[in-house]
């Protein structure tokens, strides 16, 4: 239906949904945009080296499209870890590199410690109902061009009862399509939502057929 990009972590399922990711895509490697992180733990150069080729070993590729750290960790110096991830790029295991759960001031330091890459995104919780990146990550990662992946998009499943009802006609969209197209408005937000069936998968797909008014984006 068009949605190409898998996002999981070494810690799901302790390695598990990464052997299941690899499952699905053995032969459609081509065909996807894997993501996958490193844990807090693991973040010292040595680790982030050994961690990548074990979610490698369990994705069963041989490459990752976006390896991103999953939480920072203060008693780490950045530096350590992202000399590690550079060297990931430059032998070809890593397409790029993201962050997750990253401040402003992290991000920052994130991207100085690069010697010749950047950092491509940075995976934070946003959604109609956790709008708290608006502040200034948000604003950040559009004026950086940092691509923003919003995890949780439809608020842990709270839906948004309060979005109008003449919106939902309007535009023929359920509460949660109406969550998932207003949170990814920007064209630099990406959204992760979870999806327990392919009914719920085909819902996320048709979210976006349609772009609402501002003026609809604003009332929601």
């Amino acid at each position: 239906m068009g949605m190409n990009l898998i996002d999981t972590a070494e810690r799901y399922s302790s390695g598990r949904s990464e052997e299941l990711v690899g499952e699905a895509v053995k032969n459609c490697r081509d065909d996807v945009f894997i993501a996958t992180k490193v844990a807090p733990p693991n973040l010292r150069y040595d680790s982030v080296i050994r961690g990548c080729r074990d979610s490698i070993r369990r994705l069963g590729v041989s490459y990752i499209d976006l390896y991103q750290i999953h939480w920072p960790d203060p008693d780490v110096p950045i530096k350590e870890t992202m000399s590690a991830m550079e060297k990931l790029v430059q032998d070809g295991l890593v397409r790029y590199i993201g962050v997750s759960n990253f401040s402003i001031s992290e991000t920052d330091d994130a991207r100085a410690a690069l010697a010749k890459n950047e950092i491509a995104s940075n995976q934070v919780e946003y959604a109609l109902t956790h709008r708290s990146v608006e502040a200034d990550i948000l604003p950040y990662c559009i004026r950086e061009k940092i691509t923003l992946i919003a995890y949780s998009p439809l608020g842990h499943g709270r839906i948004a009862h309060s979005i109008p009802n003449d919106i939902s006609r309007r535009y023929n969209v359920t509460p949660a399509q109406a969550m998932l197209n207003w949170v990814t408005r920007n064209e630099q937000v990406v959204a992760i939502p979870k999806a327990g069936n392919v009914k719920h998968q085909e819902e996320n797909a048709s979210s976006i057929a349609v772009r609402f008014s501002a003026a609809d984006y604003e009332r929601m």
